[in-house]
């Protein structure tokens, strides 16, 4: 997940009804759910992303709706809550966005040596910043580095494109030394694409997880975590309540990597700054 999209009117034509009590149910739905936090600005962005299932699920308006999914049981109801979770959560990204984060991952792995490391990106979305990882490991301490990166999102549908590990030729972020190092280049009908090599792409494990999940089954405990432009999304309370179950599956002196608009200086108990949106676990 990242920074939102900017705010858009509601249409005066709406295809299904859509009252202010509505938007209120979907709000307390995805924060039971998902932790997130919607403000009022955001009812024309739910109305046009859930307009979709509407019309996949044949539901006349938003009432109908809303009032199947919280009645619904079984795998049919398990699939709608997850795409209703998939159609509210934003994703921006791109290969080696904030910059920094990756030249201070690097000098820590210099000086790592080649001692068995553990990376969990916990917002991987359609996996640049997972990959833009694999490869600070991989020009750090070579391909066949001890380091694994556990890299999850709430999203199902952003993580399927992360583990293809297909983009565009013209991806942001990437100079042609990297290109021309860690991925190859499509021909025929998949010109103009590029796709990361297997070498590097065995550095990385995907899959969903929620960090509102109350059991945190991850494996041993992780020397490096970066959870960036999430926080943003969630209220204090919410945001206390997941910094503290990250601080719990970290290894002492691990760090932590957040976005540049997220400041966590009131829980000086758990993390204490180092860097520039960069933490130590106390």
């Amino acid at each position: 997940m990242s920074i939102a999209s900017p705010d858009a009117v509601l249409p005066i034509d709406r295809e299904f009804d859509f009252q202010p009590r509505d938007f209120a149910r979907v709000r307390s739905l995805i924060y039971a759910r998902a932790g997130i936090s919607l403000h009022d600005g955001k009812q024309a962005m739910v109305y046009s992303r859930l307009s979709r299932r509407l019309r996949e699920t044949g539901h006349p308006s938003f009432d109908a709706y809303l009032r199947w999914l919280e009645g619904a049981s079984g795998p049919q109801a398990d699939l709608e809550w997850q795409e209703f979770v998939n159609c509210l959560t934003t994703n921006l990204t791109s290969f080696f966005r904030e910059e920094h984060h990756f030249h201070t991952l690097a000098e820590w792995l210099k000086a790592r040596g080649s001692q068995p490391t553990r990376i969990w990106c916990c917002a991987a979305s359609t996996g640049e910043e997972p990959y833009s990882l694999a490869i600070t490991v991989a020009e750090n301490m070579g391909l066949h580095a001890p380091v694994k990166i556990l890299c999850s999102d709430i999203d199902t549908q952003v993580l399927a494109k992360a583990s293809r590990g297909v983009y565009e030729a013209s991806a942001r972020g990437l100079s042609p030394q990297r290109l021309h190092r860690f991925f190859l280049k499509g021909k025929g009908a998949n010109a103009g694409s590029i796709r990361v090599k297997p070498e590097l792409a065995r550095l990385v494990e995907f899959r969903p997880f929620n960090l509102m999940q109350t059991s945190w089954q991850l494996g041993e405990a992780f020397d490096i975590v970066f959870c960036r432009n999430v926080m943003i999304y969630f209220d204090a309370p919410t945001q206390r309540k997941v910094l503290e179950r990250i601080h719990g599956v970290m290894k002492p002196k691990g760090m932590l990597f957040v976005g540049h608009s997220e400041n966590f200086t009131e829980s000086r108990d758990l993390f204490t700054l180092r860097g520039k949106t960069v933490y130590d676990k106390v």
